[in-house]
Order: structure tokens, then C-alpha cells, then sequence
């Protein structure tokens, strides 16, 4: 075993970094829903913006991946028994979750009692359907009722949450395995992940059924190595195996990000200039297991992973935001699309409307959870996490 994955508990710094990136990219990749989304009477404009929606929402795919890593890199073997495990680890992100699936699910109903029309749904949660537009008390409670089973087209940000919990569960049993194998067998499951991250196109471009799954059978050959699953273990394997020179990170991480870029953006592109196509179609090179994807953020990870911050207020800054990361997620996507309907009521050019208002998004809902945390203390983590 590695001495330095049992001894090292201290703060990891780059890692915060990384956490720092990954939670603002996922702001940002919410402030294009309004874009991707975008109605109206001017194609011209339309056309403009669902590029400038497409362009950013290319860039930004690596988000998602980022956190997964980070729960690698730092859980990643085990310390402790899977019952302390699970009690300290769900409980913290669950009844956060809760709180803030039944505030999302009753928000378009509470709207209309205080007067505003269906409109201003659509302006927050771009994914809003018919049945949230009637903004009924009997939509909402349906939401809610349906909690344990998925989330809603108001909360589609909380998908990751689902994700999150399902790894929790995940982590010991995994841990056991990296901690007994050899880098050479982390880097053959790694092999076999990558394998994988093939499969979203070779299901829509080859054969739906490959490697033994058909029509009563979806779990193919390398289905156990498939999954995000692979992105715990990558960023276990780049944190402790892998050491790149500045000079190499640098290189090797415009080339993977830039590699991955091209083929995100154009396939997408691909797909949006397509009469019609099915919201499978539509993720299809935003799919966050997928080659391209991988790509892009083992350049991110592998850039952050060279920073070094000696500064001590903004380490205290990161660290702050490992404390507030998971009531930012659960609050920023109340804030995102009112943020982007400023910047266009600012006239501020489309090409930075994105960053800026995620950024506005990004520092309100810091703040808000940092506030709360001051005025409640550790009674805040039931609400935020």
C-alpha cells in the first residue's frame, strides 16, 4: 500500500482549486440552458445565441467529472467502516437534497399565488414542461410525491445528487479493491473504463446491441466497468501515480482539451442543425462518460493539479467553498437564468453573457450560504449541506 494515501490527511489545496472550477463550470453550464432553450422571432439572434450556447456548453462538459474526481481523489481507499461511512457522507448530502427538491417542486405554484404568470417559470428553469407551467398546488405535491424516484423538470440540477448518493453506496466496495490493487490493475480497469466511454456512440452509430445486451438484456460485456465509477478511480490514480512536469501538463492539456473540445462542439452542432431529434440525439456528445469528455478533464485535472497557492486568504477562500460547495449547488439554479435575462437587459455582448452571469449567480448564492453559516452555524449543514 501507498504510505502516502494512508498518512496524507491534510488539506489538499489544489484540490480546492479544482473544486473551485468544477462548481463555477457548473454554474455556467446552467446559465446556457436559456441559450440552448432560446425562442424567438429573430433567427438571425437565434441562430447566434444557440452557438454561443453550444460553444460554451462544450467548454464547460468537464464540470461534472471534476467533482467525481475530487470524491476519488480524496475518499479513495476507505478509512473507515461502511456504516460511519454512509452515516457521515449521505445523511450530509441527503436531507439538504430533501429540503431543496420540495422548495424547487413548490417554487412555479408559490409563484403563481404571489402573481406571477407562467412566463416567469419558463425564465428560471428553462426545462419547465406544460404541466409546471399550470402552476398548480396538485403539480407540485406530484413532484414531490415523486421524489424518491427521480427528480423534476424544475430541479434538473439535482440529478447529481442521485448520482452522488448511488456512489456513496459504491465507495466502500470499490475501496476495498483499490486498496489492495497494484497500479498496473487500477490502470487495466482504467483501460477497460476507456473502452467504455466508446459505447453512447457505438449504440447510436453501429448497433444498439452490443457485446451480448439485446432486447431483454441492457447489461453488456463491459458494463461493470462502465459509469462514472471510472472517473472515481481516475481521480485516485492521477492524484497519487501520476506526476507531469508544468511543461508536459501544459502540452498534453491543450491537445486532450482541445481534442475533446472539437469533437463535444461539432457533434452537438451536428445534431442542433438537425430538423428534429430526440433528447437522447441531443446529449449525445454532451454525454459526460464519453472519450471526448474524459479528455477535456483529465487536461483540467491534470493543469490544476501543477497550481501551487501559498496565499493565506485565498486559501481560506477554498477552503470556505469546500464548506458552502454543496449549498451553492443546491441554491445557484434558482439564480441562473434571471442572471442571463439581466445581462440581456444589460445589452452586454452575447459572446460573454454566459460567464458574466454565472459569475453573478455563482458569488450571490456564496454568499448566501456563507451568510447562513454565520448566522446558524453547524445548524446550516441540515439545510445546505
Amino acid at each position: 500500500m501507498n504510505p502516502t494515501i494512508a498518512n496524507e490527511k491534510k488539506h489538499v489545496v489544489w484540490l480546492d482549486c479544482v473544486r473551485l472550477v468544477a462548481m463555477f463550470t457548473v454554474v455556467c453550464c446552467h446559465a446556457t440552458d436559456p441559450f440552448n432553450f432560446y425562442t424567438g422571432s429573430d433567427q438571425s439572434m437565434v441562430a447566434e445565441i444557440k452557438n454561443w450556447g453550444a460553444i460554451y456548453g462544450s467548454l464547460l462538459r468537464p464540470c461534472v467529472p471534476l467533482f467525481v474526481m475530487i470524491t476519488g481523489a480524496l475518499l479513495l481507499p476507505i478509512r473507515e467502516t461502511s456504516s460511519v461511512f454512509y452515516k457521515k457522507r449521505i445523511s450530509r448530502v441527503f436531507w439538504p437534497f430533501l429540503i431543496w427538491s420540495v422548495i424547487y417542486a413548490l417554487f412555479p405554484w408559490f409563484m403563481g399565488v404571489i402573481g406571477f404568470g407562467p412566463q416567469t417559470i419558463l425564465d428560471f428553469f428553462p426545462y419547465s414542461g406544460e404541466e409546471v407551467m399550470k402552476q398548480s398546488f396538485e403539480v407540485s405535491l406530484t413532484y414531490i410525491t415523486q421524489i424518491p424516484l427521480n427528480f423534476s423538470t424544475v430541479a434538473v440540477h439535482m440529478w447529481y445528487v442521485y448520482l452522488l448518493i448511488g456512489l456513496y453506496l459504491y465507495l466502500p466496495v470499490f475501496s476495498a479493491w483499490v486498496e489492495k490493487a497494484s497500479v498496473k490493475e487500477k490502470r487495466f480497469f482504467l483501460l477497460l473504463w476507456g473502452v467504455t466511454l466508446f459505447v453512447p456512440y457505438l449504440r447510436t452509430f453501429v448497433n444498439p446491441y452490443i457485446w451480448g445486451a439485446c432486447s431483454w438484456n441492457e447489461f453488456h460485456m463491459l458494463f461493470y466497468f462502465a459509469g462514472f465509477n471510472g472517473y472515481l478511480l481516475l481521480g485516485h490514480y492521477l492524484r497519487h501515480h501520476v506526476t507531469w512536469s508544468t511543461s508536459k501538463s501544459v502540452l498534453l492539456g491543450i491537445l486532450f482539451f482541445a481534442a475533446g473540445f472539437i469533437v463535444t462542439y461539432l457533434g452537438f452542432r451536428e445534431i442542433t442543425t438537425r430538423a428534429s431529434f430526440t433528447p437522447e440525439e441531443l446529449e449525445l456528445f454532451f454525454y459526460y462518460c464519453s472519450p471526448n469528455v474524459a479528455l477535456m478533464t483529465i487536461a483540467v485535472f491534470m493543469l490544476l493539479k501543477r497550481v501551487r497557492i501559498k496565499n493565506a486568504t485565498v486559501c481560506k477562500l477554498l477552503a470556505n467553498l469546500t464548506k458552502c460547495g454543496f449549498g451553492v449547488y443546491m441554491v445557484h439554479y434558482f439564480l441562473t437564468g434571471p442572471m442571463v435575462l439581466l445581462t440581456r437587459a444589460l445589452h452586454i455582448p452575447i459572446c460573454i453573457q454566459i460567464p458574466i452571469a454565472a459569475t453573478l449567480a455563482f458569488a450571490i448564492s456564496w454568499l448566501f450560504v456563507a451568510g447562513v453559516y454565520r448566522l446558524i452555524g453547524q445548524k446550516a449543514r441540515i439545510l445546505l449541506g
